[in-house]
């Protein structure tokens, strides 16, 4: 799902970019890599928690950047409601299993 948010130009990746996004109130979900370092998740954790704003910690940094076509890959985040929502409902569900 987030390969196609990314083809349909809906994605935002690296931290720069992920974290103007959410300060732009333009992310609608940032998906952090779970080896990210303890300073990149509190980062999003808080500005997420701040501007109102899903954050999923997920797998690691090969396979988020994988995930759009990238090498590595610490931060995503999804410009689009209907991604978003797509993804946090299959994050959910595989997460409960």
């Amino acid at each position: 799902m987030i390969g196609l948010a990314k083809r349909a130009g809906k994605v935002v990746s690296g931290e720069f970019s992920t974290e103007k996004a959410v300060k732009e109130n333009k992310a609608k979900l940032v998906i952090v890599s779970e080896d990210a370092s303890n300073n990149t998740k509190k980062l999003f954790s808080n500005k997420c928690f701040f501007y109102n704003i899903p954050v999923i910690m997920y797998s690691d940094k090969v396979s988020l950047g994988h995930s759009i076509g990238q090498e590595l890959r610490t931060s995503v985040g999804i410009i689009d409601e209907d991604f978003a929502k797509a993804i946090i409902s299959k994050y959910e569900k595989i997460d409960n299993k």
